[in-house]
């Protein structure tokens, strides 16, 4: 099951906590620098587990769908990533962030 919610509403690393605590394998996604446009301020997060659910958000929806992939990624291999997004960058119209900005997310296994 997949979730989403406002991220002002919920506490992603709260939820992290408690989904390890359930025995889910968690990543973390953060924003730690963005340029433009971003809608996220760096410091927001993204948790997701094994099975693709995830709560919080890096971007309001604009590169969400890449960053779970590639957590995906991180969970399985434990290795963890900067990925960067940007109308610059080759990505930017697959992902959405067609309205402008620049974003970069690390995404690490919790546990």
């Amino acid at each position: 099951m997949t979730l989403i919610q406002s991220s002002e509403t919920l506490d992603p690393l709260g939820i992290a906590e408690s989904w390890i605590d359930e025995g889910r394998s968690v990543a973390l996604a953060t924003v730690v620098e963005t340029w433009g446009s971003a809608p996220r301020p760096a410091g927001s997060h993204l948790v997701i587990d094994a099975d693709g659910s995830f709560q919080g958000s890096v971007s309001g929806g604009c590169v969400e769908g890449a960053v779970v992939a590639e957590a995906a990624d991180v969970i399985v291999d434990g290795k963890a990533r900067m990925l960067e997004f940007g109308v610059a960058d080759e990505t930017a119209w697959r992902v959405g962030l067609s309205c402008g900005g620049r974003i970069r997310v690390f995404v690490e296994k919790l546990n």
